[in-house]
């Protein structure tokens, strides 16, 4: 194999600072859950006032929705590149699926509000007037605070396990992790932030592995530099 392609492959490993993309992911959510809560009313049947008054930070929080969840991907990825060999196929599997529908219901809540922002710019009056508005804004609701976070609960269960496991993070990470799922699959219902807990938890773990890969890439300098 020539010696620029064995470079070239070398370079298309998951870099050590990848769990940058958890932090960004935690620090993005964070920031457009406080903007929909602050934007939007708690009660899926409200008058639907908020899209004339604060258009401008749901917009805001729609656009940047799309690079919150490019970055979940990248976490996902530095999680399973953390792995390795070890990965059970089963707990895989559910980590995985459970986190892909996290986002496609995110995603699908993000286009239901753009839609009705999309259609008040158009016809105002005829939609605030409508049973539309009140179905999509309901639909949304559902989306997010019933579907979206049990499927979070479901993804900080499976990497919680994993992690017990496989030893990827401290054991204390992955109990508070069970704890906090928890909230996410009971207690939702009845606390109005806990979406936050996901991205919370995410900040968490990446953290830990940003520090221990900056850790691992220190140590395997000096070694080089004493040989």
């Amino acid at each position: 194999m020539p010696q620029g392609e064995i470079i070239t492959r070398a370079r298309l490993r998951t870099p050590k600072a990848a769990a940058v993309a958890g932090i960004l992911f935690s620090a993005l959510l964070m920031a457009i859950i406080l903007l929909l809560r602050l934007s939007i009313p708690a009660d899926p049947l409200d008058t639907g006032a908020w899209v004339d008054a604060n258009s401008a930070p749901v917009a805001l929080a729609l656009n940047l929705l799309p690079v919150a969840g490019v970055s979940f991907l990248w976490f996902i990825g530095v999680l399973r590149d953390r792995l390795g060999m070890r990965e059970d196929r089963f707990f895989a599997t559910v980590f995985l699926g459970s986190g892909l529908l996290f986002l496609a219901m995110l995603f699908a809540a993000g286009a239901v509000i753009g839609a009705i922002l999309l259609v008040f710019a158009a016809e105002p009056n005829t939609m605030l007037n409508s049973a539309t508005l009140h179905v999509a804004r309901a639909l949304a609701y559902n989306l997010i605070n019933v579907y979206a976070i049990k499927m979070a609960g479901v993804f900080m269960i499976s990497t919680s396990t994993v992690t017990i496991y496989t030893g990827m993070a401290p054991r204390w990470m992955a109990l508070l992790g069970f704890a906090l799922a928890l909230i996410l699959l009971i207690g939702s219902y009845y606390i109005a932030w806990s979406v936050v807990v996901l991205p919370l938890w995410v900040l968490l773990i990446s953290a830990h592995i940003l520090v221990d890969n900056l850790r691992g890439a220190a140590a395997a300098a000096a070694q080089r530099t004493d040989g």
